[in-house]
């Protein structure tokens, strides 16, 4: 698979990489390592990449809600029905794993669901930044826990 990619979106925490497919969105990621995972892409704008970034500099700046990105998923099924449903929880809101289990019809899937969660590749856009343990605690994210806690933070400032 061929991405095109560009990497030059400055948000409020850390510089992040989006990629593209050609049909849509494939990577949104905080470039710490991440950068080493799009290594054999074309670096280039896209209209579509350029739709990504204005609407991620809008979610950082507390203007945008909701994303309205063509996406493309590539996951099991599984990690793609807890993708589809983290996209379900309401912007400044949070939910369980416990929560997203239930949801997926597999109350058991905790665990399932955080490693799911953990391979999400579209940062923000596909908010598993609002999954935290059924405690409230900040448990695992892929992108750092301090960045987990600076996003749920922003958007309850933006509520």
């Amino acid at each position: 698979m061929k991405y095109i990619w560009y990497t030059e979106l400055k948000a409020p925490f850390q510089k992040m990489a989006i990629a593209e497919d050609g049909r849509g969105i494939t990577d949104v990621c905080f470039c710490l390592d991440q950068e080493k995972k799009l290594e054999n892409t074309i670096r280039q704008k896209t209209p579509l990449l350029e739709q990504a970034m204005e609407q991620l500099k809008e979610y950082f700046a507390g203007e945008r809600k909701e994303f309205d990105l063509s996406l493309s998923l590539h996951g099991t099924k599984f990690q793609i029905e807890d993708w589809k449903a983290l996209q379900t929880i309401p912007y400044g809101e949070t939910r369980s794993y416990q929560q997203i289990a239930e949801q997926l019809g597999n109350p058991k899937a905790c665990r399932a669901v955080g490693m799911a969660n953990h391979r999400n590749p579209i940062a923000v856009i596909i908010p598993c930044h609002r999954v935290i343990g059924k405690n409230g605690s900040l448990t695992g994210y892929a992108e750092g826990v301090e960045i987990k806690q600076a996003l749920l933070e922003l958007e309850h400032q933006h509520i």
